[in-house]
């Protein structure tokens, strides 16, 4: 699983930089995302439906939310 920590990051970054190591992944990997921004908590999971990825984790721990995403493949 890739680790991408954007803790002290304000949107927009953490959506850009989540949007970039997808476009990054292969079709089936992991990577998990840890904010600290309270908007990423709707913008990560609206990137997430925009791109086509898949949301398997949401949590929020204190004040870091994280997520895990599995990199959807190409449509069929």
């Amino acid at each position: 699983m890739t680790e991408l920590d954007l803790s002290g990051l304000k949107c927009p970054l953490p959506v850009l930089r989540t949007r970039k190591a997808l476009h990054a992944m292969q079709p089936g990997s992991l990577l998990r995302v840890v904010c600290t921004d309270p908007l990423a908590g709707i913008d990560v999971p609206n990137l997430i439906r925009e791109t086509g990825d898949i949301l398997e984790d949401q949590r929020q721990e204190n004040a870091a939310i994280s997520f895990v995403i599995r990199k959807a493949g190409p449509p069929a």
